[in-house]
C-alpha cells in the first residue's frame, strides 16, 4: 500500500482532534453535575422538600413542587452565568473557561432535553406597501394579494412573483411608476423593471437581514444556553431552535413582536447621581456589608468611558456614611494591587465589592474618579446583566430613581465582554416623542471629515420633532432604541432642522449598514410570524435520550460479535475501522457546532451498519481470491484493488440521497443527514485506507489473518441459485404492488402534521383511555371538526392532531383557544384535580404546529428531493456504466421500492400498533432507502459487467446468476447488518424515530428483493444480451479459455 506514512498521519489527527473536541463534552458535564449538587443543596437547605413542608396533602405538594423546580432552574442559571469564566480545563492556548468549553461541546438538540423549535416567514407584503408610498393603485394591491395567495402554496421569492402579478394585471404599467416617488435617490421614473425588481430584491434582503438580526437580539434574551438560528433570505424564512426554554408563550410573543425603532432622550449620571449613593447605601445595608473597611474591584470600562482598566485592583476604605463619590476617587487614586496577591484575597475582594453597585456596574468616570456625561451610565458585564436587571427593578432600589427612569442595555462591542448601561427619560410615556415610520431613509455615508458616519433622512413631522428634541439636548446624547435595547447614543453637537442628520461615533463600513438598516425598520417592515412549531417536554426528551443510546450501544456490540463470528480474526481490523469511524463521526460533529437530535442518534445507528459494507465487500473479494489459489499478500493486493470500484459506487449513490436529503430537509431531519454524509465519508476513509493500513501492519508483522469461517463457507457452497428463472413470478409480485400503490390513491395516507398543516399535542394519560371517546369529546369542543388521534404504544398515551383554527389569521390568540379546548375536551379522562396549568406542564409532553404555508413548501420539496435523488442516480449509473439500460433497470428496482413503501404506510397505518405518517421522517427513510437499494445494485452491476469481461460468450442467464451469486455472501451481511442495527432502533429507539425504523425495516428487505429479482432481469429483458467492451484488459484476470457449445 502506498501512501501509508499519510494514512498513519491523518488517522493520528483525527484521532486527536476527534478525542479533543469530545472532551470539552465531558468537562462540561462534570462541571454542570456539581452545579446541579449545589443547587440541589441550596433548594433543599432554604426551601425543604414538597414532602417535608405539605407532608399529608399531595395536591399542595404539586403545587410547591412546580415552585420549587423554578427556584432549582433559576439557582441553577445563576451558578452557570457567575462560573463562566472558571477554568475547566486546558487547551493549546491555555486555561480554557466553562463558557469557551460550553460552546464547545457536542449539544444535545430539543428533542433529547425538551425546548421548542419554530420556523418562521418573513412577510414582506409590508415592505412593498412602504417602498410604493402607500399607493392605493388598485393593480398594486390587488398583485399583492395574488403574490401573497402564491407564497402560500410556494417557497418562490415574493418580489418576482409581485413582479409577475402585477404584469399580468397592467402589463404597459412600468413598475418604476409606483416606486420612484418614494424613492427618488435610487430609482427613476424612466428605470426599466429589471432595475426596479433588483432594488426591491436588496430592499427586501436590507429588511430580512434586519428581522433576522433582531430575532438574534430577542433570543439572546431568553437565556438558552445554545440556540440555532438559521436564516435563508432566499426562502424568506427563519428556523431557530431553542434547547431547554421553559417560557414557550413569552418566545411566541418576543419573536413575533413588530421591531419598534425610538428615539429617547437619557439622564446623564451626574444628574442621577444622589440617586445611585442612595440606592448603594441601601444595597449594601441590605447585604450585610463591613463597615470597617471594604475591598473592591472596579470593572473595566471601555475607551470612551475611560473608567480605570480591568487590570486595575483597589482598596477602598469606607463605611456608610462615605458616599460612592468618593469612593470612585479612592478606588481611581490607588495603585495597582499586588500581581502576587493570593487567589483566595481577589475572591473576598470580589464579594465584598458586590456588596456595591459599583461592584456590579462600572460607572462613567475618568482616572481622577470624575464623573463624565457620555449618554451611558456605565458599562457591566454581559453575563451580569439578567443578574443587574433584578437588582435595579428591585421595589427598594427602583424608589430611589426618578419615576420616569427606564432601564436599558446597549449592543455588546465587538469580543466586548461589556454592554452599556442607559437610563432612559421617557417623561412617563409609552411611546417615545419620536418614532421610527418617521425616517424615510438612512444609509452609510461620509462626514465633513471623510470619516464614516451614518446619514439619517426624516419627513417633515419627524423634522420639526426633531429640531426640538436636538435643540433641548444640545451637548447631550439621545438614545437610538430597538426592541428596548439601544443601538448607539449619539452626542448632538447642534440642533439639527430640515430633518437631515449624520451620526458619527468610530464606525467601520459594516456597523455603518448595521445601523443604517436598523433605522430604516419602520420604512422596511418585515414582520416574521410563526408558521410552524414543535416543543419537545424534558420528560419526551430523557427517554428519546435513552432510547437513543441503548439502541447505539446495543447495535454496536451486535455489529462487532456479528464480524468476529463471520470474519473470524480480520473481523477484528472491520471492528477497528467501525470504532475509528464513530469516534471520527461524533468528533468532526462537535467540531462542527452540531447539536445531537434523535434522528441523529439514529443516523449513528445506521452509520454503524453501513460503515461495515466496505469491509464486507473487501473481505469478501480476498476470500475469492484466496479459493482461487492465490497467495496471501496477492490475495489482498487484488481483493482491496477489485473492490474498490463496488465501495465507490455503493458510497457515492447512498451520498446523491443524502445529499438531496439535507438540502431539501428543515431542522432534525437535517442533522440525520448531516450524520449520514459524515458518516460515509468517513466510512471511505476507515473502511478502504485505515483498514489496509492495519492490515499491512499485520502482514509485515508476518501474522496471517483468517478470513474464513464455518458459517460463511456454509453459505458460499450453497450459493448456487437460479434467480433469473424466477423473474416471471418476480414481475407479477411487482406487477401486484403496482396495483395496490394505485390503490393507496383510494385508501390514502395518515399526513404528518407538517405535511398536512395544523396543530399537534402529544398527551399522556398515565391510563388507557377510550380513543373514541376521545375524538368525540373533543369533536364537540372543536365545532364539528374531528381530530385525527394515534395511540404511541398503548392507549394511555395519544398523538392528537387537528386544523381547527389553523387559518385563524391571530395566530397567538388562536394557540392558546385551541390548548384550553384541547383541555376542556380530554378533562373527562383526566384525574379529576388536573387544572389547566397542570395539565399545560405534566400532560403535554410535547406540541407541533405547521401552517399551510409551510406544509406545502414540504410537500413540494419532498417530492423534489424524492424525484431529484433518482434522476441523479439515473445520471450516475448511466455515466458510470455508459449504458442506459444499466440506468433504466435501476430506476425500475428504486421505483419498486418506494411504490411498496407506500403501500405498506397505507394499509398498515391502522393496523401497527404506532403512527405511519407521511412526513419529513418518512422522506427521510425513503431516501435512505433509495441509496442503500442503489448500492447492492450497484454492486451486482459492476459483478455482472466484470463476469461478462471475463465469460464473454457465457449465456445471460447463467452469466447474471454467477454475478448475484458470487456477491450473495456480501448482500447477505451488509444486509442483515443494517437490518439488525434498525431492528434494534425500532425496539429500543423510542416514539421519535419507530416511525423512521419501521420504513427502514421494510425497505431494507425489499431493497434486496429488487436488486435481486427487478434490476438484474429487466437488464437481461431490455438488452436481449449485456453489450462487451473490447478495450477493457484486466492485467488481474486468469486466463479463461473459451467455452465449448
Amino acid at each position: 500500500m502506498q501512501l501509508k506514512g499519510l494514512v498513519r498521519f491523518f488517522t493520528i489527527l483525527l484521532i486527536i482532534y476527534s478525542v479533543y473536541q469530545l472532551s470539552f463534552t465531558w468537562f462540561v458535564r462534570n462541571h454542570e453535575k456539581k452545579l446541579e449538587k449545589v443547587a440541589h443543596n441550596f433548594v433543599n437547605q432554604n426551601f425543604g422538600t414538597a414532602n417535608q413542608k405539605y407532608p399529608s396533602n399531595k395536591d399542595s405538594q404539586e403545587l410547591y413542587q412546580i415552585k420549587l423546580d423554578s427556584i432549582y432552574r433559576d439557582r441553577m442559571n445563576r451558578l452557570q452565568d457567575s462560573t463562566k469564566d472558571d477554568i475547566i480545563t486546558y487547551g493549546i492556548t491555555g486555561g480554557i473557561s466553562y463558557q469557551k468549553a460550553k460552546e464547545e461541546e457536542l449539544s444535545l438538540g430539543l428533542d433529547l432535553q425538551g425546548g421548542m423549535n419554530v420556523t418562521m416567514e418573513v412577510e414582506m407584503a409590508g415592505l412593498l406597501k412602504t417602498l410604493a408610498n402607500n399607493t392605493k393603485d388598485p393593480n398594486f394591491l390587488k398583485a399583492l394579494a395574488n403574490a401573497n395567495q402564491r407564497k402560500a402554496n410556494s417557497d418562490a421569492n415574493f418580489i418576482r412573483l409581485f413582479a409577475e402579478e402585477f404584469k399580468k394585471l397592467s402589463p404597459n404599467t412600468p413598475l418604476a411608476s409606483l416606486f420612484a416617488t418614494a424613492n427618488r435617490e435610487d430609482l427613476k421614473v424612466t428605470d426599466s423593471d429589471s432595475k426596479v425588481i433588483s432594488f426591491l430584491e436588496k430592499q427586501a434582503k436590507d429588511a430580512f437581514d434586519n428581522t433576522a438580526r433582531l430575532i438574534t437580539t430577542r433570543i439572546d434574551k431568553f437565556g438558552v444556553a445554545q440556540p440555532s438560528i438559521n436564516a435563508d433570505a432566499e426562502k424568506q424564512i427563519i428556523t431557530v431552535e431553542l434547547p431547554g426554554v421553559q417560557d414557550k408563550e413569552r418566545v411566541r410573543k418576543n419573536l413575533q413582536a413588530s421591531a419598534n425603532l425610538q428615539f429617547w432622550e437619557v439622564y446623564n449620571i451626574s444628574e442621577i447621581w444622589q440617586n445611585i449613593q442612595k440606592a448603594d447605601e441601601i444595597f449594601f445595608a441590605q447585604h450585610g456589608g463591613k463597615v470597617a473597611q471594604d475591598t473592591a474591584k472596579q470593572s473595566e470600562a471601555s475607551a470612551t468611558t475611560t473608567t480605570a482598566s480591568d487590570s486595575t485592583k483597589a482598596t477602598a476604605k469606607n463605611d456608610t456614611s462615605k458616599n460612592l463619590q468618593d469612593q470612585l476617587k479612592s478606588i481611581a487614586g490607588e495603585e495597582k494591587a499586588e500581581q502576587k496577591a493570593t487567589a483566595q484575597t481577589a475572591t473576598s475582594q470580589e464579594q465584598e465589592a458586590k456588596k456595591h453597585l459599583y461592584g456590579w456596574i462600572g460607572f462613567s468616570a475618568d482616572q481622577q474618579g470624575r464623573l463624565m456625561d457620555i449618554g451611558r451610565i456605565g458599562q457591566v458585564l454581559i453575563k451580569d446583566t439578567s443578574e443587574i436587571s433584578k437588582i435595579l427593578q428591585s421595589e427598594h432600589i427602583k424608589n430611589q430613581f426618578p419615576a420616569d427612569l427606564v432601564w436599558m442595555y446597549g449592543i455588546p462591542e465587538k469580543k466586548s465582554p461589556y454592554v452599556g448601561l442607559y437610563a432612559i427619560k421617557t417623561f412617563g410615556r409609552e411611546n417615545a416623542k419620536l418614532e421610527g415610520e418617521t425616517v424615510t431613509n438612512a444609509r452609510a455615508d461620509y462626514d465633513q471629515t471623510g470619516k464614516i458616519a451614518v446619514s439619517l433622512e426624516m419627513n417633515a413631522t419627524g423634522a420639526k420633532i426633531w429640531a426640538d428634541m436636538t435643540t433641548a439636548n444640545k451637548g447631550r446624547a439621545i438614545a437610538i432604541v430597538v426592541d428596548n435595547t439601544v443601538y448607539s447614543a449619539p452626542n448632538v453637537n447642534e440642533p439639527i432642522t430640515g430633518g437631515n442628520s449624520s451620526i458619527s461615533g468610530g464606525f467601520d463600513q459594516q456597523e455603518a449598514t448595521d445601523l443604517a438598516n436598523i433605522l430604516k425598520i419602520g420604512k422596511l417592515p418585515a414582520p416574521a410570524k410563526i408558521v410552524q412549531e414543535q416543543t419537545v417536554g424534558p420528560t419526551l426528551g430523557e427517554a428519546a435520550i435513552k432510547g437513543g443510546m441503548l439502541s447505539f450501544l446495543l447495535s454496536f456490540i451486535v455489529i462487532f460479535t456479528l464480524m468476529l463470528i463471520y470474519y473470524n480474526t480480520s473481523g477484528w481490523i472491520a471492528n477497528i475501522a467501525l470504532l475509528l469511524n464513530l469516534l471520527f463521526t461524533v468528533g468532526i460533529l462537535a467540531g462542527l457546532g452540531a447539536s445531537l437530535t434523535a434522528p441523529g442518534i439514529a443516523g449513528l445507528v445506521l452509520t454503524i451498519g453501513m460503515a461495515v459494507d466496505s469491509n464486507v465487500l473487501i473481505y469478501e473479494r480476498i476470500k475469492e481470491e484466496l479459493r482461487k489459489g492465490k497467495g496471501y499478500v496477492a490475495a489482498i493486493n487484488d481483493g482491496y484493488h477489485r473492490s474498490l470500484p463496488p465501495v465507490l459506487d455503493g458510497h457515492i449513490t447512498t451520498l446523491i440521497t443524502a445529499i438531496i436529503l439535507y438540502y431539501f430537509g428543515l431542522g432534525p431531519v437535517k442533522g440525520f443527514a448531516t450524520t449520514q454524509i459524515l458518516g460515509l465519508l468517513l466510512s471511505l476513509f476507515c473502511g478502504i485506507l485505515v483498514s489496509r493500513w492495519v492490515t499491512d501492519w499485520f502482514t509485515d508483522k508476518n501474522h496471517h489473518l483468517k478470513y474464513f469461517s464455518k458459517i460463511s463457507n456454509a453459505i458460499v457452497q450453497r450459493s448456487h441459485f437460479k434467480f433469473i428463472e424466477f423473474r416471471r413470478t418476480a414481475y407479477f409480485i411487482s406487477a401486484a404492488i403496482i396495483l395496490l400503490a394505485i390503490g393507496t390513491i383510494f385508501y390514502g395516507f395518515d399526513y404528518g402534521v407538517e405535511f398536512d398543516g395544523g396543530r399537534s399535542y402529544r398527551i399522556e394519560f398515565n391510563k388507557k383511555v377510550d380513543v373514541e371517546k376521545v375524538r368525540d369529546d373533543l369533536k364537540n369542543v372543536f365545532q364539528g371538526e374531528s381530530p385525527t388521534i394515534k395511540t404511541v404504544g398503548d392507549a394511555s398515551e395519544l398523538d392528537i392532531t387537528t386544523s381547527y383554527l389553523i387559518k385563524d389569521p391571530n395566530a397567538d390568540v388562536a394557540d392558546s383557544l385551541v390548548l384550553v379546548k384541547l383541555y376542556q375536551g380530554l378533562k373527562n379522562h383526566l384525574p379529576a384535580d388536573v387544572t389547566f396549568e397542570k395539565f399545560d406542564n405534566d400532560y403535554k409532553k410535547g406540541s407541533k404546529k405547521v401552517l399551510p404555508t409551510i406544509s406545502d413548501d414540504l410537500k413540494k420539496g419532498a417530492v423534489k428531493a424524492t424525484l431529484l435523488a433518482i434522476f441523479a442516480i439515473f445520471i450516475y449509473i448511466f455515466l458510470r456504466f455508459r449504458d442506459w439500460r444499466y440506468s433504466l433497470g435501476t430506476i425500475f428496482s428504486l421505483l419498486h421500492d418506494a411504490l411498496l413503501m407506500l403501500v405498506v404506510f397505507s394499509f398498515f397505518r391502522k393496523i401497527v400498533p404506532f403512527p405511519l405518517e407521511i412526513d419529513q421522517h418518512f422522506i427521510a427513510a425513503i431516501l435512505t432507502i433509495l441509496g442503500f437499494s442503489m448500492n447492492d445494485t450497484v454492486v451486482i452491476f459492476d459483478r455482472i459487467r466484470e463476469d461478462g469481461r471475463l465469460y464473454p460468450n457465457m449465456d445471460q442467464n447463467a452469466l447474471i446468476n454467477k454475478a448475484i451469486n458470487e456477491t450473495l455472501s456480501r448482500t447477505v451481511m451488509t444486509s442483515l447488518t443494517v437490518f439488525l442495527t434498525v431492528l434494534i432502533l425500532f425496539i429500543f429507539g423510542g416514539e421519535v424515530t419507530k416511525g423512521f425504523a419501521f420504513a427502514m425495516l421494510i425497505g431494507v428487505v425489499t431493497g434486496i428483493y429488487s436488486s435481486i429479482f427487478v434490476a438484474a432481469p429487466v437488464l437481461v429483458d431490455l438488452k436481449g444480451g449485456i453489450r462487451k467492451s473490447k478495450e477493457y484488459i484486466d492485467i488481474h484476470a486468469p486466463k479463461v479459455q473459451k467455452e465449448k457449445k
